[in-house]
């Protein structure tokens, strides 16, 4: 009996150094990778600085990425085919059919030219509520698919967007035809 308790020992030890040896490597990786406090309490900048590289270039990007794309002259050479092969990223949330059901978004047959929250038998967010006098246009299309969240925040579509703004022509001038 002695032999087994002598096991027991063992493995109980063993178990034991396994724990401590993992408390100690979380927190000693904890101080590594949160790099401590300052002196004020919050938490010390990490990293280097390097001079004459004050992120210009995403500075530059971030601007150029609010700008809305002026969509009229892309619409000049939209290629409906094109929208229409896009349009299928679509269909798991829309449908497109003249009198075709709601999805988890809104039938699209006549979106272009007609009313924000023009479907009656669809529950809009108050987003999109909120702006039921305005008129789906071309650029407001654009806008709105480049980044609807952005576009119209508190919306519901969970879409990410489309950010080539010649795919983004192409699919508008697809919708123009569903009249």
């Amino acid at each position: 009996m002695s032999g087994n308790g002598l096991e027991f020992n063992k493995i109980a030890g063993a178990v034991l150094l396994a724990g401590i040896i993992a408390m100690v490597a979380g927190i000693a990786s904890e101080g590594l990778y949160k790099g401590g406090e300052s002196e004020h309490g919050e938490e010390a900048k990490r990293g280097y600085n390097i001079e004459g590289a004050e992120n210009t270039g995403s500075s530059a990007a971030a601007v150029a990425e609010e700008k809305p794309v002026d969509i009229a002259p892309l619409m000049a050479k939209a290629d409906v085919k094109a929208g229409e092969t896009l349009v299928k990223k679509c269909t798991s949330c829309h449908s497109f059919d003249k009198g075709g059901k709601n999805g988890v978004g809104p039938n699209q047959w006549g979106l272009v030219g007609s009313h924000f929250a023009r479907n009656d038998s669809y529950t809009y967010s108050a987003a999109i509520i909120a702006l039921k006098d305005k008129k789906w246009n071309q650029q407001e299309l654009s806008d709105f698919l480049a980044n609807p969240k952005k576009a119209i925040p508190g919306n519901k579509m969970s879409f990410a967007g489309i950010k080539n703004p010649q795919d983004r022509a192409n699919l508008i001038a697809y919708l123009s035809t569903l009249k």
